[in-house]
């Protein structure tokens, strides 16, 4: 039925190693990974599982996944019991607190250390249902530093061009105040010119028609 498909997904059990599944190391460092799981009715004798399986080219068949880390968690009140693990993997998870963290640290990593890791979870309060989530681990000499050399070249680039666009615009405004000044200063100049010839001829005018013609 519908309802009961919708009620099983509701309380499905679920893996997850965060928001990346891909994680690089240093050579001869440690390297935590990650790893919780969910499950909305509970759990009893959870039993979880870490595998290894290498990435690299081999012969056909493919090698079975590698056990590199099992435990067992009694209740939701319990820390997980180890059933067994390699001698250089950590176990830093808790499950008595809020995220129910499965997490372990891989000690003195190696170069041969670089491939797939799988967390596996099997709860059998949930008819034994299974989910899993899987690292890929990428091991370097050295860690490359990112060269952001062009993007700071490309960013000085562009401030320069709008810095002198700003310039441009302030050195126009500048010069066309200067301009409309100047102009402005003329205009006066001509008006008060026009003003004075004017004067004088009308002056001039009434003086000459003030005066008698002159006789015979």
């Amino acid at each position: 039925l519908p309802g009961l498909h919708i009620f099983a997904i509701a309380f499905a059990l679920e893996v997850s190693v965060g928001k990346t599944n891909t994680v690089t190391a240093l050579n001869n460092s440690n390297v935590l990974l990650p790893c919780v799981f969910s499950t909305c009715i509970g759990f009893q004798d959870l039993v979880f599982t870490w595998y290894f399986n290498t990435t690299e080219l081999v012969a056909d068949p493919a090698p079975l996944p590698l056990q590199i880390y099992q435990g067992k968690i009694k209740n939701k009140a319990t820390e997980p019991t180890l059933i067994w693990h390699n001698p250089r993997v950590e176990f830093v998870g808790s499950t008595t607190k809020k995220d129910n963290n499965i997490s372990i640290v891989l000690n003195n990593v190696e170069f041969s250390d670089a491939g797939k890791y799988t967390c596996h979870v099997k709860n059998p309060k949930e008819r034994n249902a299974q989910h899993s989530a899987t690292i890929f681990l990428t091991v370097v000499h050295k860690m490359v530093e990112t060269d952001n050399t062009v993007t700071l070249i490309i960013v000085g680039v562009v401030g320069g061009l709008i810095g002198l666009l700003i310039l441009f615009m302030l050195i126009k405004r500048v010069v066309l105040f200067i301009i409309k000044k100047m102009q402005d200063g003329k205009k006066e100049c001509l008006v008060s010119s026009s003003g004075n010839d004017n004067t004088e001829n009308g002056l001039a005018g009434s003086k000459a028609e003030q005066k008698a013609p002159p006789k015979a």
